[in-house]
């Protein structure tokens, strides 16, 4: 009877809510802002699911698998085409805004996806001169997707790079929304029109569909972007320091590129020594986890054009405590949806056929990699946006060669296991070895609980 009642506890759940959410003030908006991305972020993966299952059935084996080879081409090289541009906007921007650069903001708004667009267009007509030069070595039906491919690539760089201007900006439905909802939408669409008219939905006509999605998605992303930094920017002269950019973009892209080598190198081993049905097994426990590596994708994304505000105007204490509050809010969520993931995993594992509950036991050795790595929270990008990109990629890179020693060590005995345990111990040096950076060259504390140490 002393108890209160249900409408206090619930009043109560929904004030602590708007505090968190809710506010006008940088930690609440964070909240907001990495909320928004993670949501984005899974409504993409199921559709993303949807779509394979929709393929798979309607496209056959053959062309199916020839349709996931390329788009997996351009996924990967895509990533990298933009010379690290899209990542390195979080850093320009807000440091341009800061010394009141407005014409080298107006220069690199424009300039940075000429660029892109340049670049990687240069890159597809040499890719695609190489196929043509390969053409009888290679097998026919894959001959014209991957020129499909070639003409993606340009969409997909710069779709990238717009997607780091608008959230420098704080637009993150504008950075996101074309490249995960908008884009994945088009190609359920596209296929899926062609195969209620009756067309034979093969790997040229599935290709075809995602290329003009991609340039859709863009070229309407872009229109919205030109929009609203109208309304945003000044009108004025531009100036294009295209070296400058490169300097800071390509050590961040090389931490980029040793994170997707990290990112890929236990499925890369474990085909080589194991059986198909242990890769298949492996690879739905890492799509099963992933959802916690969305939580950190998110925070990543809200929090660093403002690492690059605070340290440019020399708030240290308020940085500090920013920094903080990011780390916070990446490990106790990573957590807790960790322990949801390995409550629930062996059903969810079994969504995928009965076969794949083996992997069960496997989820408890990756998810220690995962959960380690989440307690110093986006610091990678912390130590990018300030400046010590070199070192970052160093570490990034030494966690990769850690991760490949051990995987060519432990994967032929003992398989998925050997692959989880071998990335785990590589996120484990990996965090350990950002965690000692941080602290000698900055002074902060980035762990999620423990003693915080002021800033120099």
């Amino acid at each position: 009877m002393d108890a209160p009642p249900a409408t206090s506890l619930l009043a109560g759940l929904k004030a602590r809510l708007s505090g968190l959410f809710g506010g006008s003030n940088e930690r609440s908006l964070t909240n907001r802002l990495a909320g928004t991305i993670f949501l984005i972020r899974v409504a993409s993966a199921a559709m993303a699911y949807l779509a394979q299952i929709l393929l798979a059935r309607w496209m056959g084996g053959s062309d199916y698998g020839v349709y996931v080879y390329v788009w997996t081409w351009v996924l990967l090289l895509g990533s990298m085409l933009d010379f690290g541009i899209s990542a390195s906007a979080q850093k320009i921007i807000p440091e341009y805004r800061a010394s009141g650069a407005d014409d080298r903001l107006r220069g690199f708004l424009s300039g940075s996806r000429w660029a892109t667009l340049a670049a990687s267009s240069l890159v597809a007509l040499l890719l695609a001169a190489l196929v043509f030069g390969l053409s009888a070595s290679i097998d026919p039906a894959t001959v014209l997707p991957l020129y499909l491919g070639c003409l993606t690539l340009p969409a997909f760089v710069v779709a990238n790079t717009q997607d780091g201007i608008a959230r420098s900006h704080d637009w993150m439905k504008l950075g996101l929304m074309p490249q995960f909802i908008i884009r994945q939408g088009l190609i359920i669409g596209f296929t899926a029109g062609l195969f209620v008219l009756g067309f034979r939905l093969g790997a040229v006509a599935a290709m075809a569909a995602s290329c003009a999605a991609v340039w859709i998605a863009m070229i309407g992303q872009m229109i919205a972007l030109n929009r609203k930094l109208r309304g945003h920017v000044p009108a004025g002269p531009r100036a294009y320091d295209f070296r400058g950019w490169l300097a800071t973009s390509l050590p961040i892209l090389l931490v980029e590129s040793f994170y997707l080598l990290l990112s890929y190198t236990d499925v890369l081993v474990l085909q080589q020594f194991r059986p198909a049905e242990d890769v298949g097994v492996y690879y739905a426990v890492v799509k099963t986890l992933a959802l916690v590596s969305f939580i950190h994708y998110a925070m990543s994304a809200t929090t660093a054009h403002r690492f690059t505000e605070y340290h440019a105007a020399g708030d240290k204490e308020r940085l500090a405590a920013y920094v903080r509050h990011a780390i916070v809010w990446t490990f106790w969520p990573s957590l807790g949806a960790t322990v949801l993931l390995l409550a629930l995993g062996k059903p969810i594992l079994w969504l995928f056929g009965p076969q794949f509950t083996e992997g069960y036991g496997i989820m408890f050795v990756a998810a220690i990699g995962l959960v380690v790595r989440a307690a110093i929270g986006p610091v990678e990008r912390l130590l990018n946006m300030l400046g010590h990109q070199n070192v970052c990629a160093l570490a990034y890179a030494l966690a990769f060669g850690v991760n490949l020693a051990l995987c060519l060590v432990l994967v032929p005995k003992f398989g998925g296991y050997g692959a989880a345990a071998a990335t785990s111990t590589a996120l484990t040096f990996e965090t350990v070895l950002l965690f000692w950076i941080v602290r000698r060259r900055l002074g902060l504390h980035v762990l999620a609980f423990g003693k915080k140490r002021k800033s120099p």
